[in-house]
């Protein structure tokens, strides 16, 4: 009966406050209609300069063939290698492309011309694949046995047939928006109530700190099913993208993230004296948990030490549990050991945040 009038209270809250209510519904609109057109780590649209020092009619087929590319932009020939390196040096250009002379007489002969690549390599992952995808164009065009070769190789992409990168992040944009709406608003929830002083009414209560975190949890799970439910409706609605596992299992593994995140978030608020520490407090740990969790690149490519960080770190477990069932259609046995890891883990937080709170200063 306590804990019914409490979540009573913090429902009231909610909804007299004329921001949170907005932002529950909008943000996770925003972010799974804008994050997934911008966060695309495919190399396109990279600008490529051709300096043609043989002007035959294979050193030309070659220029047309780059023109054709979906994935460069001709930016026209230069004259030498010095006009070139200027447009990079200026980032009017990214690649540079120097075919040699003699290029036709080479092929003709059987032999391999050299031919010069020149990248920018200030962003590294445009530079290495730039390069990389024009080295592929150059082979091949040079060599009449590396297409016969590459005409007879088929690859078979596994569970993104198109490589469709909207497939591969939208999994894990459910985590961003989880961490953030779950993990900020709990932050505020105490630390508010210390700066108001209506929490010294509360403690003034016979009331359980069990019960009294309880309900500063629940709603927060109600939040996190509305979440979820939005960001799979988004997906498939703007995206045709839909999850090929069971959609219980996700909600299972949304609930548990947000089960650790809010509790995570109490127990920020609980040893903070102001919202800005608060605050500061979680965006220190946001950002960590982000970037060692496998969001944007394989945790497999971190330094060890930074991936044994993976072991401890639920937004990982989440991540992984999530695009197993999600794109490739696993079911509660395949992710049995995330489910467990983040079940622990956010029970663990959960009974931290209780004994953290202190009715008495």
């Amino acid at each position: 009966m306590i804990l019914k009038y409490l979540l009573r209270k913090e429902f009231t809250q909610i909804r007299r406050n004329s921001f949170i209510p907005r932002l529950i519904i909008v943000f996770p609109i925003i972010i799974m209609c804008v994050t997934p057109w911008i966060m695309n780590m495919e190399v396109k649209n990279i600008v490529v300069d051709v300096v043609d020092n043989d002007r035959s009619t294979l050193s030309q087929q070659l220029v047309h063939e780059i023109e054709a590319n979906k994935y460069f932009i001709f930016h026209g020939q230069q004259p030498t290698y010095a006009a070139a390196l200027n447009n990079i040096e200026h980032s009017e250009a990214d690649i540079i492309m120097v075919i040699p002379q003699h290029y036709n007489r080479d092929i003709t002969l059987g032999r391999m011309p050299q031919v010069l690549i020149a990248a920018n390599a200030v962003n590294g992952t445009k530079g290495s694949m730039g390069a990389a995808y024009l080295s592929q164009i150059v082979y091949t065009n040079a060599s009449p046995s590396a297409a016969a070769i590459q005409s007879k190789v088929s690859t078979l992409y596994l569970y993104n047939k198109h490589l469709n990168f909207k497939l591969f992040m939208i999994p894990a944009l459910f985590a961003i928006v989880m961490m953030l709406m779950t993990g900020f608003l709990p932050t505020l929830n105490i630390v508010s109530e210390k700066e108001a002083g209506t929490i010294e009414q509360i403690n003034v209560t016979p009331i359980s700190k069990w019960t009294f975190i309880l309900a500063k949890l629940i709603p927060y799970w109600v939040i996190a099913f509305f979440i979820i439910t939005v960001c799979l409706f988004i997906a498939w609605a703007v995206y045709g993208i839909t999850p090929k596992g069971h959609i219980a299992l996700i909600y299972l593994l949304a609930m548990l993230l947000a089960l650790f995140f809010s509790s995570f978030g109490l127990i920020i608020s609980n040893y903070s004296d102001t919202m800005q520490q608060a605050i500061f407090v979680m965006w220190f740990f946001v950002v960590i948990l982000l970037l060692l969790s496998g969001l944007f690149t394989p945790t497999r490519s971190m330094p060890s030490l930074a991936y044994l960080t993976t072991y401890i770190n639920p937004v990982s477990y989440f991540i992984e549990a999530m695009r197993t069932v999600f794109i490739r259609g696993g079911n509660f046995s395949n992710i049995i050991h995330q489910v467990f890891a983040l079940f622990f883990i956010s029970i663990f937080m959960g009974g931290w945040a209780v004994i953290s709170y202190k009715k008495n200063n």
